[in-house]
């Protein structure tokens, strides 16, 4: 991972559109990622993560 976040890529979850660097307000973006695909994909990878820790949740009930 490169410690260069402002040149990062950015997914902005108002537009839907990826970014690089600093854009948009931080409120409405996600990142950052090392590319342009990753930041593409950004919802799936939300959704996946999210799937993930509530399954560990339950587990842990």
């Amino acid at each position: 991972m490169t410690e260069d976040i402002e040149h990062r890529f950015w997914y902005n979850m108002r537009t839907g559109e990826v970014e690089q660097g600093f854009v948009s307000q931080s409120a409405d973006r996600v990142g950052p990622f090392d590319t342009r695909e990753e930041a593409e994909h950004a919802l799936e990878k939300l959704r996946a993560n999210s799937e993930k820790w509530a399954a560990e949740d339950a587990a842990e009930d």
